[in-house]
């Protein structure tokens, strides 16, 4: 059983961020289940669907005024990083090491969700963000500056969980 499973508790009520999102638990649960012969494959697909997922969501929000310096945009890139590492530890055989970074993944996705999208998923709603079209519907409500910080109360100076950014010690 995974350690991370889709709920309610993860929904934000936008169809497009909630496709990804559940894609996302799915990729990283195939993580946790693999055996040592596909774990590599398994987190190198995640990988690449969370570079995708992280880079739609920080396109959204260049388009709608979050700052392109705003703690969400650089949680997304610091974690990118981690996993990318990852990618690289696993091409040598430090398994042991992926299966650190899916757990440490496990426990942030939640309060990410929960606080950075859900405040980007608002942030969205108030401009009549269109994901059809990419458009802000109600430009009217596009913010004159752009946002800084990330949009929620929650924001914390540390961008991911300490064991995760830690340097892992090699195998």
């Amino acid at each position: 059983m995974s350690t991370l499973e889709w709920s309610q508790a993860l929904a934000l009520e936008l169809p497009a961020m909630d496709h990804t999102h559940r894609e996302f638990v799915q990729l990283l649960a195939a993580v946790e289940a693999a055996d040592n012969a596909v774990l590599h494959a398994e987190w190198d697909a995640l990988t690449t669907h969370t570079e995708a997922h992280f880079g739609q969501e920080d396109r959204w929000m260049q388009d709608t005024g979050f700052s392109s310096s705003n703690c969400h945009t650089t949680q997304h890139l610091v974690v990118l990083q981690v996993m990318r590492e990852g990618v690289r530890r696993g091409a040598i055989g430090q398994l042991d090491v992926i299966r650190r970074m899916a757990y440490e993944l496990a426990g942030w996705f939640p309060q990410h969700a929960q606080s950075m999208d859900a405040a980007l998923a608002l942030h969205l709603r108030s401009v009549g963000f269109d994901f059809t079209s990419g458009k802000a519907t109600l430009v009217q409500a596009l913010p004159a500056d752009a946002i800084q910080g990330c949009g929620s109360g929650a924001c914390s100076p540390s961008p991911i969980p300490e064991a995760m950014a830690a340097e892992p010690a090699p195998a």
